[in-house]
């Protein structure tokens, strides 16, 4: 009998190691990456002045780990315009005397060295809001390394024109995308780089490109989260326009549409796509619900949880949503998303329209995306938040999964004549026409 127990004990243990969730599937490493650390091999010295973390940016709960790059209140801004100096990274990268890694920041990056002034033209300076997982790149013996990591919030980076982060601004560093399972990683603090305060590994979130590229970034101000910065792509700060996060918007009825539509039209508005399941719905997958209900007020950048249909998530955990960079970069042209489209061609993101700041406020509703500190606030008259659009050549539109419908007219009336003397043949069979 207590053989039988033993037998039946193991064999429990084997079905729940064989049953766990991936379990045999080693976690994916991944290199943490403090606010203000240096790096240990930067493409340029981390004292050059190229940009500057804000190293006390507490991170900001996410509410699902794969995020699109125009998620209203994905990334942050100051009212100091020296977070990246996009000039000095220029004069950098086209030194003669720095060629050598020039073309392993260009190649990394999918680009060509001639290419570089016209790619940071279009290049946006902001701070992360969240701990931001990236494929990151070491200089190592004239050539770009890369390894996957965990920005912390509060590092500054420049972001392409879909909101995909692109350049380390403090060292040059050029990112890609994240392109492991977001729900299988395990964060090494070595190097300088030690667990910081607030951390939570639930808490990552990785960027996919948005769906369309943007003219304008909506921004919540780190220092002060009432207050929102519209800054439009290629700038720095100097055409920074303001505006109140305070002021709410309604959730829209949702159902019915897809997650993709859903996560766009809440953009419009100025609020954030939710999910709670492991894995990124798919953009076709069918909305029933959404948590908060339609008609409840929520300031900018707040997370609306969309409810899909069954068995309509992506199998795995959102790695494979974004576009992989090629294993082999090659110099023969541009292939991010920064490069696509040139920015005369870009459709307008509707950002929160703008007003100064105009009298101080300590009443800041609370919410799960923003701070609950007082500052100062710009007028609360300014027009409802959105990050709208328009739309580029190209994808169709997700949902639409079949053929064109065929209409087959009715075939025309057999007339039977009578075969010849001399031969025999089979009445010819009509053919149905097909308009298409």
């Amino acid at each position: 009998m207590q053989r039988l127990a033993t037998k039946v004990a193991c064999l429990l243990v084997l079905v729940l190691a064989v049953s766990g969730c991936d379990r045999g599937t080693p976690l994916l490493v991944v290199k943490a990456v403090a606010a203000g650390v240096p790096s240990l091999a930067p493409f340029f010295d981390e004292r050059s002045g190229l940009g500057q973390d804000a190293p006390d940016v507490k991170a900001q709960p996410v509410r699902g780990s794969l995020q699109q790059g125009d998620t209203p209140g994905l990334y942050g801004g100051s009212k100091q315009q020296t977070v990246c100096d996009v000039k000095k990274l220029r004069a950098f990268l086209t030194d003669p005397t720095n060629d050598q890694k020039a073309q392993a920041w260009a190649r990394a990056l999918g680009i060509t060295t001639g290419e570089i002034p016209e790619y940071l033209n279009r290049l946006t300076p902001v701070l992360l809001r969240h701990d931001t997982l990236v494929k990151n790149h070491d200089y190592k013996k004239g050539k770009a390394v890369p390894y996957d990591s965990l920005l912390q919030a509060g590092i500054a980076i420049l972001v392409d024109q879909q909101g995909q982060p692109a350049v380390k601004c403090s060292c040059g560093n050029p990112l890609r995308p994240f392109t492991g399972d977001t729900n299988r990683i395990s964060v090494k603090f070595e190097d300088g780089n030690q667990e910081w305060k607030g951390y939570d590994r639930s808490s990552a979130v990785a960027v996919r490109p948005a769906a369309r590229p943007l003219e304008k970034i909506a921004l919540v101000d780190v220092d002060d989260p009432d207050r929102g910065i519209n800054r439009p792509v290629g700038t720095g700060g100097a055409k920074d326009a303001t505006f109140d996060t305070r002021k709410t918007e309604a959730v829209p009825g949702l159902a019915g549409k897809t997650f993709g539509e859903a996560r766009q039209t809440l953009a419009d508005k100025g609020l954030a796509a939710g999910y709670d399941t492991g894995s990124v719905p798919a953009d076709g997958a069918r909305v029933t619900a959404t948590d908060p209900p339609a008609g409840t007020e929520l300031r900018f950048g707040q997370y609306v949880m969309l409810s899909v249909a069954e068995g309509s998530s992506s199998s795995s955990g959102g790695g494979d949503t974004i576009s992989p960079p090629p294993s082999e970069p090659s110099v023969s042209g541009p292939s991010t998303p920064g490069t696509s489209a040139p920015e005369s061609s870009g459709s307008t993101s509707k950002s929160p329209s703008s007003s100064p700041s105009s009298s101080p406020s300590t009443s800041t509703p609370s919410g799960p995306s923003t701070s609950t500190s007082p500052s100062i606030s710009t007028s609360p008259s300014t027009s409802p938040p959105t990050v709208t659009s328009a739309p580029p050549p190209s994808p169709p539109p997700p949902e639409t999964t079949s053929a064109p419908p065929v209409t087959t007219s009715a075939p025309p009336p057999v007339t039977t004549v009578a075969p010849p003397p001399s031969s025999e043949s089979a009445p010819q069979v009509p053919t149905a026409s097909v308009s298409t």
